[in-house]
Parts: C-alpha cells; structure tokens; sequence
C-alpha cells in the first residue's frame, strides 16, 4: 500500500476512534430523539460524530468530495476524483436501545470504487479496517471471510425491523437467520468471518454499506446489489435497491434461492 493510502487510513482510524468517543459519552448519559422522516431517528451522538469525522476529513483532504448520512448533500461530490462516503452512527435504533450493534463508518471511493473501509463499533472497541493491499483486520489481528460453501449450514445476518415484518419468514428452514444491528455492522461480521453473508431487499443507502462493502470485498467476499449488479458509489441518487453480501463460496447459492423465490425480479 503507498504512502498516500497509509496517511488516509490512519486519519479515517482517528477519526472513527474519535467519533466513537463521543458516541460512548452519549450512549452512558442522557440524548434526544428527534426524527429525520419515518422510522429514522437522529440523536446528538449522530450530529457530534458527524461533525468530528467531517473536520478531520475536510482538515487533511479538502480536495476530496464528502457525502454523509447527516451531512446536506451537495452535487460537487460528483465532480470529484475521490469522494468520503460516511455514516457517523450506523445502528442509530440500536443506539437508543442500548444494543450495542451499531458502528461508526468511513469509507473512501475513487471513481465510483472502494479504496478503504473503517468500521468501528465504540461500545466493544473493535475497529474494523481494510484495502485491497492490507487486507482486513480487526484491532490489527488479520480477519478474513468463511469458506463455508454450505447455505444450509450458514449463519446470515437479518435485519430486526425486516424480521418484525415477516420479510425472513420464508427463509427460516434454508439457514440459520440470526438477528443483528446495524447493515454496516452486519457487512463488519461478515468480512471478519464471524457470520457467512447477510442480504436485504429494500432499499439502502450509500453511506449504509460504503464502508463494510470494502471490508467484506478486501476479505475476499463478495457485494452487490440485490439485483447481482456491481455497486458503484457516489452517484448523484445514493439509494441502492438492497443489496447481497457473503463470502465468495456463498453468493451463487444465495442469488439462486432468491431468484427461484422470484426476489430478483426487477421493480
């Protein structure tokens, strides 16, 4: 990995590291709830975070574009060589119930592709980092995805809110369904091999999975959307159809069983 790339992770480090203290300091005393629209809460920590991981961002690339989940998006990001795509609070639910499956996340692009990821969960202490030459690592212990080729033996990663709507129901007798926070701390088990995949058909963001689809892909999984397209971010819409992300022995067997669900069926 060259130099350049050494100083921009060691920066996303800090500023995830930051961002993280100051989520810990809500997280054990008293916050806000105000909602953004439905079902999509905003707290101090998340505004807090937001803005120590932008200053530290902004302070040491100020060339670079910036989209963020609680930063008004502006078009000159898509003029720009290079874009930051963060979620300073991804698990924000998470947050208010005090599960402690939520992480900050920073990822950096350069024309539509990954370069880096940073997801860092404040409540365990674990950072999880990644590029392509580096690999990932977990607090800089080298972590990689499961070869377990097996969907019947598999263990995917379920949105709590999606089961609540039955959206899982189906898949109960195909693998073993576990619920967890956050999409982005979903994409952080499954790069480091402690789930084998996790999926959603609705509807996300880019700022949702930046981050985690270089980990997952830096460990050697797989990420596209649901669709089986490869993602590419910073685009002027950053909502994404849901997407799919597993080891690299799994996705076929995933895409086939959605498919024959009729799951990826175009809308």
């Amino acid at each position: 990995m060259g130099a350049k790339l050494d100083e921009e992770l060691a920066v996303a480090v800090e500023a995830a590291r930051s961002a993280g203290g100051a989520i810990r300091k809500w997280y054990a005393g008293e916050f806000t709830v105000t909602d953004k629209g439905r079902d999509n809460p905003l707290t101090e920590a998340d505004t807090e975070a937001n803005r120590i991981i932008h200053d530290a961002i902004q302070d040491a690339f100020p060339a670079d574009g910036w989209l963020s989940e609680e930063t008004k998006d502006s078009e000159e990001r898509l003029q720009r060589e290079r874009t930051w795509i963060v979620d300073p609070l991804d698990g924000t639910k998470e947050f208010i119930l005090h599960i402690p499956e939520f992480c900050v996340c920073i990822g950096l692009v350069e024309r539509g592709r990954p370069l880096l990821g940073v997801s860092y969960n404040p409540v365990t202490d674990e950072l999880f980092t990644g590029t392509a030459d580096r690999g990932v690592h977990i607090n800089d212990v080298r972590a990689d995805v499961t070869d377990l080729a097996d969907l019947a033996a598999a263990r995917v990663l379920a949105s709590r809110s999606e089961v609540k709507r039955g959206e899982w129901v189906e898949f109960e007798n195909d693998f073993t369904v576990e619920l967890t926070g956050s999409v982005a701390f979903k994409f952080a088990l499954v790069a480091a091999g402690r789930a084998d995949a996790t999926f959603s058909l609705v509807p996300k963001n880019e700022w949702d999975i930046c981050a985690g689809t270089a980990l997952v892909t830096f460990a050697g999984g797989r990420v596209t959307d649901r669709f089986g397209r490869p993602i590419e971010f910073n685009r002027p819409d950053p909502l994404l159809p849901g997407i799919i992300a597993s080891n690299a022995r799994l996705y076929d067997p995933i895409v086939d069983l959605l498919r024959s669900r009729g799951k990826l069926d175009a809308d």
